[in-house]
């Protein structure tokens, strides 16, 4: 089991991260609130990891915190929730607010998150309500945003929504409402998320 790395970031593309651990590249699949805390690319950095094993494929998925990775854990242990929606989970509703989303039984909320429906929800609310405090408490690690301003930053953007589960099309919607001159591919993401949930 890997639990930990500690490397040289040298790649991000929402919602995969590349990490160099002494020569070997290990691509991470990471919440956009992880990949908002990483540094630049070239730095140093740790990730929480959790890996999950198939028969028909091997995921290595990354936090910045343990309390994140926790949550994370919880999650794909709910009927119908995989690691896919479980990041789509993380990056649309920021841990703390997760918890009181389902403290409050605030299943509209959820919806808004690519890949839940209505019963998913529900069932949500069900199992993580009381669960989430615990989880949350150990708080998250500081970090610094990325300020490379990549080219074509809307259509990078674009891509990581359709990763974390929106079609194509509303992805492309999104990207437009809030994309503006000099934005980076994560400022447009993190828009156009804080848009959606709106």
């Amino acid at each position: 089991m890997i639990g930990r790395l500690r490397g040289t970031l040298i790649a991000k593309r929402p919602p995969v991260l590349l990490i160099d651990v002494q020569g070997v590249g290990y691509e991470v699949e990471a919440p956009m609130s992880t990949i908002y805390e990483l540094g630049e690319t070239g730095t140093d950095v740790i990730v929480h990891t959790h890996l999950s094993v198939r028969e028909d494929a091997q995921q290595l998925f990354g936090f910045a915190s343990m309390a994140e990775r926790d949550l994370f854990r919880v999650l794909i242990r709910i009927n119908g929730v995989g690691g896919k929606l479980a990041l789509a989970i993380l990056s649309t509703i920021p841990p703390a607010d997760f918890t009181r989303v389902v403290e409050e039984g605030d299943v509209t909320a959820l919806t808004r998150v690519p890949g839940i429906g209505k019963k998913t929800a529900e069932r949500l609310v069900v199992e993580m309500r009381g669960r989430t405090d615990a989880l949350i408490a150990s708080g998250r690690s500081d970090g610094r945003s990325l300020e490379v301003k990549p080219q074509g930053a809307p259509s990078e953007a674009t891509d990581a929504l359709v990763a974390l589960g929106y079609k194509p099309a509303e992805a492309g919607r999104m990207v437009q409402k809030v994309a503006e001159a000099g934005m980076d591919s994560e400022a447009i993401i993190r828009a156009a998320l804080r848009s959606a949930m709106r």
